[in-house]
């Protein structure tokens, strides 16, 4: 085979999750091939997408050589190394201020409430990025009418974000090819990924990134902690005493990496029956605003359990932006934390 046609069919190779050619990305350094043997040099610093293109490469010429040897050159342009919790890098200096929403376990709220709290601060005028980062469980297109997108490149070589509602939007789940694609991958790709949407998303100038955490205190919050000077952290909880205990540990993970407490929201406060007006305490009362009290936190507001807030969120449609009394509270909680950061 001519050398030409050799690095014509690579380059066509697909890379990895992107949706965008080695071509494109420029990534394939070298291609020789000498006799029996053929040698390829990919500039793909992500080890498991080097790993799936070699076999990919090999597959394709293994048939016409006898030998296949393919290199790894880790891409230069992006650095690796990683800041610390009390001396953290800025892997988003785009963005004047990064806000971190985070809760001690799942199911509570919390990525309802990173929705609303970004379309809230766009309805104030300010410019907002919301990033996905709660990557086995991303939510988040699907709250903003963004099921059906697909990553995109643009032609700066930057993803271009989704965007609706005033807000821009990076998720994992725009690079699967189907929403129900699991993401089966260790916590080094997932922090990886991370990090790419924070320097190669096209998020131009922020006022406010706010990132949908995954629920706990793991190893992505950590990595966030030490990648960016976040300037509050937002804790969602339930009055429940189980969401009370875990949403502990997460405000105690806050205060020892030196990350400054925007404020603690209580999610489901009540409920509130439609036909008889009676309110009806399901998950406990007060419990929100007794741990801020205890951990001397600010406690930003309380959002009740509505039939209309869950229908809405399911329909692509962010409460605060079509429900008027929803609009009232995430608005409020909102205008609160802005007064903390400005």
């Amino acid at each position: 085979m001519k050398q030409a046609d050799i690095r014509k069919q690579i380059n066509a190779l697909t890379y990895p999750k992107l949706g965008k050619s080695l071509g494109e990305l420029g990534v394939v350094v070298e291609v020789s091939a000498k006799g029996d043997r053929l040698s390829v040099i990919l500039a793909v610093s992500n080890q498991e997408a080097f790993e799936q293109l070699a076999s990919q490469i090999r597959k394709l010429f293994g048939k016409y050589f006898s030998e296949v040897h393919i290199e790894q050159q880790g891409a230069p342009k992006q650095s690796r190394n990683y800041g610390s919790t009390f001396n953290p890098n800025n892997r988003a200096p785009y963005a004047k201020k990064v806000i971190a929403v985070t809760s001690g376990k799942g199911g509570v709220g919390k990525t309802t409430v990173s929705v609303n709290l970004a379309v809230a601060l766009a309805q104030e005028g300010f410019r907002v990025g919301l990033l996905d980062a709660d990557v086995y469980g991303p939510n988040v297109p699907r709250m903003l009418g963004l099921s059906d997108e697909r990553m995109r490149w643009g032609e700066n070589d930057k993803i271009i974000p989704g965007e609706n509602y005033g807000i821009k939007v990076m998720s994992v789940a725009l690079t699967t090819p189907a929403p129900d694609t699991p993401l089966v991958w260790r916590s080094s790709v997932a922090v990886s990924a991370l990090i790419q949407f924070l320097e190669d998303v096209d998020w131009g100038s922020l006022d406010f990134l706010v990132i949908d955490m995954p629920p706990g205190t793991g190893d992505i919050q950590l990595t966030m902690a030490q990648e960016l000077p976040i300037a509050a952290g937002v804790i969602v909880t339930t009055p429940q005493q189980v969401a009370l205990d875990d949403v502990s540990r997460a405000i105690v993970m806050f205060q020892e990496t030196g990350v400054p407490i925007g404020g603690l929201i209580e999610n489901m406060s009540y409920f509130i029956a439609p036909d008889t007006g009676t309110r009806y305490d399901i998950f406990g009362a007060g419990g929100g605003q007794k741990l801020a009290l205890r951990y001397d936190i600010p406690f930003l507001g309380e959002i009740p359990l509505t039939m209309e807030i869950r229908e809405s969120s399911d329909a692509g449609k962010p409460p605060v932006a079509v429900l008027p009394q929803a609009a009232i509270w995430y608005r409020a909680i909102a205008k609160k934390l802005i007064a903390s950061l400005l």
